[in-house]
């Protein structure tokens, strides 16, 4: 075999990879475009006067929160002021370094509350229990600082319904957020954990705690990440969710039913990537023990986080996503083709696998090789630009397909201004942004691999969003 021959054989494992990432992820596509319709006829008659069943199960909302005294009061006000009959909202303070508990003692009246603490998740030492003289359901765990898994766990030991919500601290929630992700638990007694859709803040107003007016960022990197939370939710996870075949639920907003989660060991804090890893492993575990379970999406946008917007603050933040990504593959391998695992262990962990964790390797290759094939003489120049623009339009079509979703549905950005500033960005988020983010996730591989311990990193947070600033 000539080295021309080995050459083509290469270019040719490139576009069969490029091809076949972006054919599965338009599959999600079409199975969201046949799912989102019947959804949207099930929330209209929610929406209708009778809103609430009776039958809504009490749930406990858990809030990890380090050092963010900038955001805390607004997202707190905004989640006390949910529609749902009966909730109790959980905040754990996990070590703050900066004012975080001082705000909350001064903003929600804080006094101790002796409460029994029932330790049945492994966690650091809680300090104190605290519980608001405005607000009863509000209570706030001062502990050591263990990471954002380890707050979660003390969360959960302390909650006291049979459904918890894990929210990060600094987002915010739609009024009808608790209300439309419980439904698949009343829908199916089987569903064992639920996700909801998270949207950029940055760029909208929110008052009192609540979205008053959703917006755009100005900043361009924040604005590449509005699409890219688009085409995650709406069509990854909602393509997957069906297949009952959805691998993470997004640690800023998820619903699980306590006992199975501690029946799994909870939330484990030897990984970076604590959200995917404990979906990874009810997978596992609920398969290898015959228990009948389902893992819901709901696509609603129901909360709204703020999204980095400097270069080392999302390097950090992708490069940490990689190593979790990492982990929790190698944790639950035993997920891979398991029997009885159906789509999950079958089709969306290999892909995962190939495309995802294993991914950022051939897609940079690929833009480095068929250049160097160029130039050395073995690759025309037609073949090579075809090569980029069937990468670069294939990622489009992707992208413009997810926000053609979003406008017939739930048409979160009402003004043409934002969907012409939005369609630009589904164009140039592909023409280096795409490229950078794989080199990010090839470090958080390569460092993986290497055994290094990811860190969580400190997020700058501007805030801009809130209008009481």
């Amino acid at each position: 075999m000539t080295v021309a021959h080995i050459i083509t054989a290469i270019e040719f494992v490139f576009m069969l990879y490029f091809i076949v990432l972006n054919a599965v992820y338009l599959g999600l596509n079409v199975i969201s475009l046949f799912t989102v319709p019947r959804y949207m006829e099930m929330r209209a008659l929610r929406e209708l006067p009778q809103v609430y069943s009776g039958l809504e199960p009490p749930i406990s909302i858990v809030a990890p929160a380090y050092n963010e005294e900038a955001v805390i009061v607004t997202s707190i006000r905004s989640l006390l002021q949910l529609n749902y009959p009966e909730f109790e909202l959980v905040v754990v303070n996990d070590g703050s370094k900066d004012e975080t508990l001082e705000v909350l003692k001064r903003e929600f009246k804080l006094v101790l509350f002796p409460e029994a603490y029932r330790d049945r998740l492994p966690s650091k030492a809680v300090r104190a229990i605290y519980r608001s003289k405005i607000y009863p359901n509000l209570r706030v765990i001062d502990k050591e600082n263990g990471g954002k898994a380890d707050s979660i766990n003390t969360g959960v030991n302390a909650a006291r319904y049979p459904l918890f919500c894990v929210i990060d601290s600094d987002s915010i929630l739609e009024r009808n957020s608790l209300h439309n992700a419980v439904q698949p638990f009343l829908e199916d007694a089987r569903t064992v954990a639920c996700g909801g859709t998270i949207r950029i803040a940055n760029g909208c107003r929110v008052s009192g705690g609540f979205l008053e007016q959703p917006g755009l960022p100005r900043n361009p990197l924040a604005l590449f990440q509005v699409m890219e939370y688009l085409r995650a939710f709406l069509f990854g996870r909602l393509g997957w969710a069906p297949m009952n075949a959805l691998l993470i639920i997004s640690g800023a907003f998820g619903i699980f039913y306590k006992e199975k989660v501690v029946s799994v060991g909870g939330f484990r804090t030897d990984t970076i990537g604590e959200d995917m890893e404990l979906v990874m492993r009810l997978h596992r575990v609920l398969t290898k023990k015959g228990v009948p379970y389902r893992i819901a999406f709901v696509p609603d946008p129901v909360c709204w986080t703020e999204a980095p917007e400097d270069l080392r603050t999302l390097r950090s933040q992708r490069i940490r996503w990689q190593h979790g990504l990492g982990d929790s593959i190698r944790i639950n391998r035993g997920l891979l083709f398991q029997r009885g695992s159906g789509f999950v262990g079958w089709l969306a962990l290999p892909f995962f696998v190939i495309f995802e964790w294993l991914g950022p390797l051939v897609e940079v290759a690929g833009y480095i090789f068929v250049p160097f094939a160029y130039f050395l003489g073995f690759l025309s120049l037609s073949s090579m630009l075809i090569f980029f623009l069937l990468s670069v339009s294939l990622g489009v079509l992707c992208s413009a397909s997810s926000l053609l979703l979003e406008e017939l549905s739930f048409h979160s950005y009402p003004k043409t201004r934002d969907i012409l500033w939005l369609f630009l960005a589904v164009i140039a988020e592909n023409l280096g942004y795409r490229q950078l983010n794989s080199y990010w996730r090839i470090r958080g591989l390569i460092a993986w691999m290497l055994g290094r311990k990811a860190k969580w990193g400190e997020m700058t947070r501007t805030a801009t969003w809130q209008a009481d600033n």
